[in-house]
């Protein structure tokens, strides 16, 4: 026990401790690839960059690191969206960050009977499809190791269509949602009598009086939200059935973002951010997930099941390692109820490594991990131990709605999103700073004004290479880490090529 102690706080002294951190092969609720399958690339870089092979040979060194970014007379992002990455100064191999940027039709799944068969022909595309669209974009930072963000690059869009299939004219329907389907979208029924009976009880008529006076109302808002949270776990499954086969060692965060029907859905797992400058005003788009952040909820967790904390942990925060010489005296203290402090008799079990130690981005859980909610990491385990870390995290993201029909946005309103490696150097004020001045620069009708603010916001977080290494504009330590930046005009979705 002390060895490992010991061990983990030099592993979280040196910063070792694993870090926060489209073209898709197989349909989302499949195997994925065969079992026979290579391993993937090494190295890879989205798609929609279309890197030469000179390019991703430049993208792919730590000394120079040249901020990539979609070129012109390549194929144009939606909504004239601007994209721009560099490489980290060589934490690791290669850059672990990966994005992607999709236009997804979902086409509705047939379903038996007519299910509204009064909106027939609503929602009917060229070639008889019902469904409709929507613009995705995503970014997903690795770490220990590219594997699982490559996946989640790959797949998630996917599993977000599948989950939204089922909803495809609920959505287009303005009369709320059905409390209860008349049968199993998914499986449909062989027996006509027994759809009926289900429809006849399943459902009250919306002239009817509730048989139960405690009825929830739920908004088509709350089914996309729970489409999203969905997809999510539904991805998290499919990196944990083939990370042996696919070789996905490590994790990643996942920050994504939907529009669909007027509203962009902005989804957050990890300490990826996203914040919208409108008329300049910041508005918070996401949060952080970190072991202080989410504290409470991995106190809790650990108090119902103190089996997960291995004999090795307490489930209590101290400001500051307990020694054995201070037992019996008092110390401040806080538990999962608490967001202040009190004092409690330190006993036997607070000599144990505590669950949470260390402060801001030194913060780590059971001293291996600065982030608690992501994809992947499914074979985590704390260090030289055989205590799994999977079950603290959660894949789950929080996901914040903007309804885009409320406001006039003008050219100048963006949704940015941004790796850690952007908001580690680079706050929210100064992000829009940087936003204001560059499309100050540019008429807002040329195309690449949101492509050169993704690429200045990449070059002032990365700094400029000195002696003293990478060094922002004030002589501060500049990003080392990988940084992925996202530009996305709230004007309209432009031309799409």
């Amino acid at each position: 026990m002390l060895l490992r102690v010991r061990a983990a706080v030099a592993q979280l002294a040196a910063g070792l401790g694993a870090g926060p951190g489209g073209q898709p092969p197989a349909e989302p609720r499949g195997a994925g690839p065969g079992r026979g399958s290579p391993p993937p690339a090494a190295f890879s870089r989205p798609a929609f960059l279309q890197l030469t092979p000179e390019e991703l040979r430049r993208a792919d060194d730590h000394t120079g690191r040249a901020v990539q970014s979609p070129r012109d007379g390549r194929r144009r992002l939606p909504w004239r969206t601007g994209y721009a990455e560099v490489i980290n100064a060589g934490k690791s191999q290669h850059n672990e960050d990966q994005a992607c940027c999709e236009v997804v039709f979902v086409e509705q799944r047939p379903s038996p009977r007519g299910w509204l068969s009064s909106r027939e022909g609503g929602g009917e595309l060229d070639g008889g499809r019902k469904g409709f669209y929507f613009h995705y974009w995503a970014l997903f930072d690795g770490h220990a190791g590219s594997g699982a963000a490559v996946m989640a690059s790959e797949r998630l869009h996917l599993h977000i269509c599948e989950q939204l299939r089922d909803l495809v004219e609920i959505l287009q329907d303005p009369s709320p949602p059905p409390i209860c389907l008349p049968h199993d979208t998914r499986a449909g029924s062989a027996d006509p009598n027994q759809v009926s009976s289900t429809e006849d009880h399943g459902e009250v008529p919306n002239d009817a009086v509730p048989r139960f006076h405690l009825e929830k109302a739920v908004s088509h808002e709350s089914l996309v939200i729970g489409a999203i949270e969905n997809a999510f776990k539904h991805m998290d499954d499919q990196i944990e059935r083939e990370r042996a086969s696919q070789h996905l060692p490590g994790g990643c965060c996942a920050l994504a973002a939907i529009y669909l029907m007027g509203k962009f859905y902005v989804a957050n797992a990890g300490d990826s951010r996203a914040i919208i400058i409108r008329n300049g005003e910041i508005i918070p788009m996401s949060r952080e997930f970190t072991p202080e952040t989410e504290r409470q909820r991995l106190q809790f967790l650990a108090l119902l099941r103190p089996e997960l904390l291995g004999k090795e942990f307490t489930h209590l925060e101290f400001p500051r390692r307990i020694q054995p010489k201070e037992l019996g005296k008092k110390m401040l203290y806080r538990d999962q109820n608490m967001n202040g402090w009190a004092y409690k008799k330190i006993e036997e079990d607070d000599l144990k490594f505590p669950l949470i130690f260390g402060e801001g981005k030194k913060a780590r859980m059971m001293a291996t991990i600065g982030v608690t909610r992501g994809l992947g990491d499914h074979d985590l385990k704390v260090f030289s131990s055989n205590i799994h870390i999977k079950p603290f995290l959660s894949c789950f993201p929080e996901v914040r709605v903007y309804d885009l029909t409320q406001y006039e946005h003008c050219p100048d309103d963006v949704l940015v999103l941004g790796t850690d490696g952007l908001w580690d150097v680079t706050n929210d004020k100064e992000v829009a700073g940087v936003v204001m001045e560059v499309l100050m620069s540019y008429e807002p009708n040329d195309p690449c004004r949101y492509t050169m603010v993704a690429q200045e916001l990449v070059v002032r977080s990365r700094g400029v290479l000195k002696e003293r290494g990478w060094r922002l504009a004030n002589d501060k330590l500049g990003s080392g880490d990988d940084i992925s930046v996202f530009v996305i005009p709230l004007g309209g979705p432009g031309n799409y090529t």
